[in-house]
């Protein structure tokens, strides 16, 4: 177990560390976002239609949601290094297989499976290296600030960058820059040190992996359903829900008998870090739901091109790179739950911004304020809403919260999109302040669970894994 860092103490972990994680979380945003600003190129080239290019994102998001928790235990069997190169090398394939495909079904295979494998494979180690080489609340927060940075910036940033690469050169091209960025990482991460060795006989619940996996692919298959046949739709929801309740059940059989599930249920015993994975999860919906409703919106009813569509969302980039670099200052200063409730109020009413200003004029800049107010509200409460849950459990923990966090942030970013493009699917010309409103409701029961927080999770002095704050089963 590592030690803990006096009160006060900060630890500076050296760039060539923190650089190559903050870039995997760079690239593996970007690719959940770029593509919104390429939707009628794609269609175009590979003779879809706008609903096949949102099946092929909302495969790829679903495919991270689903793969997130095994692959966090995979990486107490393997080792955090290793799965983090791993699946750097898988996702440098699926992407350049992306570059070259002749159609949906291998763009899908490229982008969908092969990126959203190995985005599974080398996030959790992210979280879990950045929370054991940063042991004191205020260098975490400074790691996580630069890493969910990157990682909002990558969101956000994602539809100027492919709006560029697609005029410019082709959409192709696009993924051709998340290859090589990739293989950039991968020379740098050579120098990453993996504090934990690896456990090769650790166990490993397969059954666990196909329910947790299945249940929530039933789950937005449901929801992508609704507009097409709600009979087919309620029926996928309650299978994703039962698969769901199946594997909670096998998991505390499991554990009755004194073997390992592949997520303990003790995790949801503690009711802060169940507080925070809901902010999560809706911060990373509301961002990919917003995201794709205004791009969709942007092109499709206004006929912007991707360059254009790409430069108004430099609004939601700017005000998420101010808000997410100030998130150490933001750390010392204020409590993390007020950083989360301030967070949501500002996302909020930056859609409201939207639906105002945006649904009632055709000047395509009077979406840039409602964007930058939904960026600097975004930005504000990632990093503390992530700290929240990774330091409310203690090092041998880390591997499954970790990859529960990203499975609860990634389904998150998967519903946005799913509950998005089914909205605008009637009619985008109709529909914008339809899933405006909705993705504005889902962000005020954000806002709800943030003010539930106790206001003693945060500042300086909240705990870090590895301090004696927790009971056996993880309460705080």
């Amino acid at each position: 177990m590592a030690e803990t860092a006096a009160p006060g103490a900060t630890t500076r972990v050296p760039r060539h560390i923190l650089l190559p994680l903050a870039l995997a979380q760079f690239i593996c945003s970007f690719a959940g976002s770029n593509m919104n600003v390429m939707i009628n190129d794609i269609s175009e080239d590979l003779d879809t239609t706008v609903q096949g290019v949102q099946t092929a994102i909302t495969i790829f998001l679903l495919v991270m949601a689903a793969l997130m928790i095994p692959s966090g235990k995979l990486t107490e069997r393997y080792g955090r290094k290793l799965c983090f190169r791993v699946g750097l090398a898988v996702y440098g394939v699926g992407a350049l297989l992306s570059a070259v495909a002749p159609g949906l079904g291998v763009l899908i295979l490229g982008n969908s499976l092969l990126e959203g494998i190995g985005t599974a494979l080398l996030i959790p180690p992210v979280y879990i290296l950045t929370t054991l080489l940063f042991p004191d609340l205020t260098s975490r927060a400074r790691a996580f600030g630069a890493i969910m940075a990157m990682g909002g910036i990558g969101a956000a940033a994602g539809p100027l960058i492919g709006g560029l690469i697609t005029t410019g050169i082709s959409w192709r091209a696009a993924f051709v820059f998340q290859a090589l960025i990739v293989g950039c990482i991968l020379v740098m991460s050579r120098r990453v040190p993996d504090p934990l060795p690896a456990q090769p006989g650790a166990p490993m619940d397969v059954r666990g992996m196909v329910l947790s996996a299945a249940g929530l692919v039933l789950l937005v298959m449901g929801i992508l359903a609704v507009d097409d046949n709600g009979w087919l739709a309620g029926g996928l929801l309650a299978a994703g829900a039962l698969v769901l309740v199946w594997f909670f059940r096998t998991a505390r059989a499991l554990e009755a008998a004194g073997k390992e599930p592949l997520l303990s249920t003790s995790l949801f015993h503690n009711r802060t870090s169940n507080l925070g994975l809901i902010t999560q999860h809706v911060q990373w919906l509301v961002l990919m739901g917003v995201s794709f409703v205004a791009a969709a919106y942007l092109q499709v009813v206004r006929g912007y091109n991707a360059i254009e569509t790409g430069v108004i969302f430099t609004a939601a980039t700017v005000g998420l790179l101010a808000s997410s670099l100030g998130a150490e200052r933001f750390a010392k200063r204020r409590a993390q739950r007020t950083l989360i409730v301030a967070g949501f109020v500002l996302t909020v009413g930056g859609i409201v911004l939207l639906l105002v200003l945006a649904g009632g004029t055709a000047d395509p800049w009077a979406s840039a304020p409602g964007l930058f107010l939904v960026g600097v509200g975004l930005g504000v409460m990632l990093t503390p809403s992530v700290n929240i849950v990774q330091s409310s459990f203690g090092e041998s923990e880390q591997g499954e919260i970790s990859g529960l966090s990203r499975s609860v942030s990634n389904l998150g970013s998967s519903l946005g999109t799913a509950i998005a493009g089914t909205i605008l699917v009637a009619g985008p010309a109709h529909a914008y302040a339809a899933a405006m409103i909705t993705l504005a409701a889902i962000g005020l029961a954000g806002l709800v669970a943030g003010a539930l927080l106790p206001g003693g999770s945060a500042g300086v002095g909240a705990p870090s894994p590895g301090t004696a704050t927790q009971g056996p089963s993880g309460n705080t």
